[in-house]
C-alpha cells in the first residue's frame, strides 16, 4: 500500500509540474520580449492596435559593461581602422528602413535621433573626440536647412518664392568607419577587440555629372557610450521576424562584414588605403593577417 501511495504521489507531482511549466512563459521566449524602442523616423509610426496575433509585452534590454583591462595585463596592442560597406549582403541590416523592433528607422536614423535628443554627443573634426558638434551646426550639416526658390505658376504665370526644406537623404550613407583597439590580454590569454568609435560616411557626388566623388565623415560617436543607446534597438533578421538581437550585440559580437583601411603599425602619417582599389583591399587583408599572426606569436613568446 505504501508503494502505491508513493507511486500515486510521484505521478501527481509530475502532472502538476508539467502543467506549471506549460503555463509559465519561457525566459528566452522572444514573443514575450517585444522591444520598447521609440520611433526615430517621422515617416514611420507604430500601430494603434495590436498588429499581429502574438501577445507581446514591453521589453527593456540592458547593456553589460565591458570588463576593464589593466595596463599591466596588456602584452601587445594595435589600433585598427576599418570600414563597413552597407551594400554587402551581410550588412543589409544597416539599410533596413525600420519596423516596430528596430525603432522605425534605419541605422543612420537611430544615430541621428540619439544625437538630436541628447542621448549621446557627436564629435567633429577627427576621430579623437576633441570637438563636440554643436546641435545648431548638426542640424545645418546633417538634417538640412530651409531654402527658398522662385517658382512660376503654370496656369497664372505668377512668380512666387516657395520655402523648401532640404531633407537629409539617408541613402547617401553607404559606409561606416570603425576605430578599434586590438589587445592581447595576459590575464585572459587571448586577443580582445574593442570598438572605440564609429562614424557614418556620406557619399558626395558631382553636381553637374552626378558621378561619385568621395565619401566623407559626418560625425564621430564614442562607442562605449553609444552601446547604452543601441541596446534599445534590435537588428533586422531576414530569416526570422521574431528572432532579433540588439545593435549592441551585433557590434560586440562582430556580426558585420568589414575591411581594414589603416593600422597604427608603421604608419606615422596616418595614411589610409584608397577606396575602390583592388590592391588596397589586398593590403588591408595583409594587415589583418599580420595581426592574427601576431596573436599566434604571443603564445610562442
Amino acid at each position: 500500500m505504501n508503494i502505491l501511495n508513493k507511486f500515486s504521489f510521484t505521478i501527481g507531482a509530475l502532472l502538476l509540474s508539467s502543467m506549471a511549466f506549460a503555463q509559465a512563459p519561457m525566459v528566452n521566449d522572444q514573443a514575450q520580449n517585444a522591444p520598447d524602442a521609440e520611433p526615430v523616423s517621422k515617416t514611420w509610426q507604430p500601430s494603434l492596435v495590436n498588429d499581429g496575433v502574438i501577445e507581446t509585452v514591453k521589453h527593456i534590454n540592458q547593456v553589460t559593461d565591458w570588463t576593464p583591462i589593466r595596463e599591466v595585463d596588456v602584452a601587445w596592442k594595435r589600433r585598427v581602422w576599418r570600414k563597413i560597406d552597407t551594400r554587402q549582403k551581410q550588412n543589409e541590416a544597416f539599410r533596413f528602413t525600420g519596423d516596430e523592433y528596430s525603432g522605425g528607422g534605419a541605422f543612420i536614423e537611430i544615430l541621428i535621433d540619439a544625437v538630436l535628443k541628447g542621448k549621446i554627443t557627436a564629435y567633429s573634426g577627427d576621430d579623437r573626440f576633441t570637438t563636440p558638434l554643436d546641435l545648431d551646426m548638426f542640424n545645418k550639416q546633417i538634417i538640412g536647412t530651409a531654402d527658398s526658390s522662385l517658382q512660376i505658376d503654370p496656369i497664372t504665370g505668377e512668380e512666387r518664392y516657395v520655402l523648401e526644406h532640404n531633407e537629409f537623404n539617408i541613402n547617401t550613407v553607404t559606409k561606416y568607419e570603425l576605430k578599434e583597439d586590438w589587445i592581447f590580454d595576459r590575464n585572459l590569454g587571448r586577443l580582445v577587440v574593442r570598438i572605440i568609435g564609429i562614424a557614418p560616411l556620406v557619399d558626395r557626388y558631382d553636381e553637374n555629372t552626378g558621378t561619385f566623388k568621395y565619401s566623407t565623415e559626418l560625425f564621430w560617436l564614442y562607442y562605449p557610450e553609444l552601446r547604452k543607446v543601441l541596446v534599445n534597438y534590435e537588428v533586422y533578421n531576414p530569416n526570422n521576424d521574431i528572432h532579433r538581437i540588439t545593435w549592441t550585440d551585433f557590434f560586440d559580437n562582430r556580426y558585420f562584414e568589414s575591411y581594414v583601411v589603416k593600422t597604427s603599425a608603421n604608419n606615422p602619417m596616418g595614411r589610409k588605403l584608397p577606396e575602390n582599389n583592388l590592391r588596397a583591399l589586398q593590403e588591408g587583408q595583409d594587415m589583418e593577417r599580420a595581426i592574427q599572426e601576431r596573436e599566434m606569436d604571443m603564445w610562442v613568446d
